[in-house]
């Protein structure tokens, strides 16, 4: 039986000193961020110095600075949010096939009626990078910005599959291939088999392995440098297999379209 690679390694922006050629108060201060960008509430000072690691007087003092430069709020029970300047940064690192994609993405919302993503490999993450929510109120909502291991993510397998085999042992190697729920693939015989399978088919599945009752399909955009992939995810109630094939000719069609220009 293959061994099952561990967790990942706590993040360097816990430990007590940072690695050479990092700033620590810098790597502490994204540990913050990203802290709270995992969440959908506000964080007591506690609960985050406990998620980063961090001192409680270091976080407050990190946190109050950027509460001064607009990156994080506080809201009346003095817990911690993410702030409104976050939101012009954002709009500013947005890479220009995010911006292209935004028809696109409003067009297989339109067909599929599930919520519709651009996804980029960012060294060992999937992260969404543009978004076009479904317009049902029972919907998949990943936050823009989030990051994510790729071998739980229909979008993160579809750009794996276009990898070569040694770069996706390294990810693996150095991102784990911790299991989520019972469909998770937790081996790397078991994800490179799925990855032949997807460059088979021509398109990723995600059926649960996430979070369970959520469906994703999922194409790579042809030449997209970094590797990026068009998705469409939803309840599994809604995402039958009766409409895997049109939800996959639309993405094909749009990833097609979009790698036409990509870069």
């Amino acid at each position: 039986m293959e061994k099952r690679i561990g967790e990942p390694e706590v993040e360097a922006a816990q430990r007590d000193t940072a690695p050479p050629g990092q700033v620590q108060s810098v790597a502490r201060a994204f540990a913050l961020l990203e802290a709270l960008a995992a969440q959908s509430e506000p964080m007591s000072l506690q609960r985050l110095a406990e998620r980063t690691g961090l001192a409680q007087p270091t976080a407050h003092r990190l946190l109050k600075t950027m509460q001064e430069l607009g990156y994080t709020r506080q809201t009346a029970g003095r817990e911690y949010g993410l702030g409104p300047g976050l939101i012009a940064l954002g709009n500013r690192a947005a890479p220009e096939l995010a911006v292209r994609a935004q028809p696109m993405l409003r067009e297989l919302e339109e067909l599929s009626q599930e919520t519709a993503n651009l996804v980029v490999l960012d060294g060992t993450n999937a992260v969404y990078v543009a978004q076009q929510p479904s317009r049902h109120q029972m919907r998949m909502f990943t936050e823009v910005g989030r990051r994510v291991l790729p071998h739980a993510a229909g979008a993160g397998k579809a750009m794996l599959a276009t990898l070569s085999e040694t770069r996706v042992r390294a990810i693996l190697e150095a991102t784990g291939l911790p299991k989520y729920t019972a469909t998770t693939r937790t081996t790397v015989t078991e994800l490179l088999r799925e990855l032949r399978d997807t460059r088979g088919r021509g398109y990723a599945l995600d059926d649960g392995e996430r979070e369970i009752g959520v469906r994703c399909i999922a194409v790579a955009v042809p030449g997209a440098t970094p590797p990026a992939a068009l998705s469409v995810s939803g309840p599994a109630a809604r995402i039958t297999d009766e409409m895997v094939p049109q939800v996959v000719a639309a993405l094909q069609s749009a990833a097609a379209r979009l790698g036409g220009g990509a870069r």
